[in-house]
């Protein structure tokens, strides 16, 4: 289990495994402040792909000396880094100044896009002082309202994510607003038979349990209160919420109303997409990065 992105850090430092990082729209200062910590930690090294002439004047205020590839739209940007990683010259795909629309197009063009057999879906992780652990998210980036059968997509995406991670049970909780199953509510039924595929092994290995409110899910005082018990209760590393808003609103919640850092991945491509916002600090690209290197092995 790690306490916080410094713990993320460190274990992608020890890999001693440098990644090749191509930041797609790279008049993105944070995004190279970030690539510059990558190396000088030996974790990553990088390709930049934008505007040559602005990207150069950048790199010189920085002190940095990527290689840059030019480009002069944010589409031309966005076909470049892709085949860069298609090609097995680089191995993850990083989001600078460059709409997410934009990039994810490229990503699945079908004729050398990185588009795999899986759901594409996003996961954040949330480090936040109020809470002894990381706590990750899924899906509040990529898929709007999942039905039952992408909500398991979005499970196996991010299970098999924490297990290269070093999660070897990670607990999941459904997140809803209630933690008993209501015929009214789509969500608790969904998490039901989710806890019940699980129970039957329908699952990669994780420990899961839902509907759960996301008070009990994440505080074990809360939980006890409630009458929860069980492996989750308390305890999750892994909150599954019922659609995009949900999870949108309690990441940047975990922000700019808890003062922690938020970073974010696209799962299911054939390599890591380091998907954070544009107004995102170094810090939190600097562990989007972290936990791409260590998913990417």
């Amino acid at each position: 289990m790690f306490k916080s992105f410094e713990d993320v850090l460190k274990k992608a430092r020890e890999l001693k495994k440098t990644k090749k990082v191509v930041l797609v729209g790279s008049e993105d200062v944070e995004g190279i402040k970030a690539l510059k910590k990558a190396k000088d930690e030996g974790v990553a090294n990088a390709v930049l792909v934008g505007n040559k002439e602005t990207t150069s004047k950048i790199q010189k205020e920085l002190g940095t000396n990527f290689p840059t590839v030019d480009a002069r739209s944010p589409e031309e940007a966005s076909e470049k880094g892709v085949k860069l990683i298609s090609s097995g010259e680089a191995d993850i795909l990083m989001k600078g100044l460059v709409k997410t629309a934009t990039l994810l197009k490229a990503v699945l063009n079908k004729e050398w896009g990185l588009r795999g057999k899986n759901l594409l879906s996003h996961i954040a992780a949330l480090d936040v002082p109020t809470i002894d652990r990381l706590i990750f998210v899924s899906d509040g980036g990529m898929v709007i309202r999942p039905d039952l059968q992408q909500k398991v997509a979005i499970i196996e995406n991010s299970v098999k994510f924490m297990h290269k991670l070093g999660y070897v049970y990670p607990r999941v909780a459904l997140i809803a607003a209630v933690e008993v199953v209501n015929p009214d509510m789509p969500e608790t039924m969904d998490a039901a038979v989710i806890s019940k595929m699980a129970e039957r092994k329908q699952l990669p290995p994780c420990y899961i349990d839902g509907p759960l409110g996301i008070d009990n899910a994440l505080n074990e005082y809360a939980a006890r209160v409630k009458k929860v018990s069980g492996e989750v209760a308390g305890k999750a590393d892994l909150l599954i919420v019922p659609d995009i808003h949900s999870g949108n609103f309690l990441g940047k919640s975990a922000v700019y109303l808890s003062g922690g850092t938020i970073a974010g991945l696209i799962l299911g491509a054939r390599a890591p997409i380091v998907i954070v916002s544009r107004a995102d600090t170094e810090r939190a690209k600097l562990a989007s990065i972290a936990l791409a290197v260590l998913g990417s092995n």
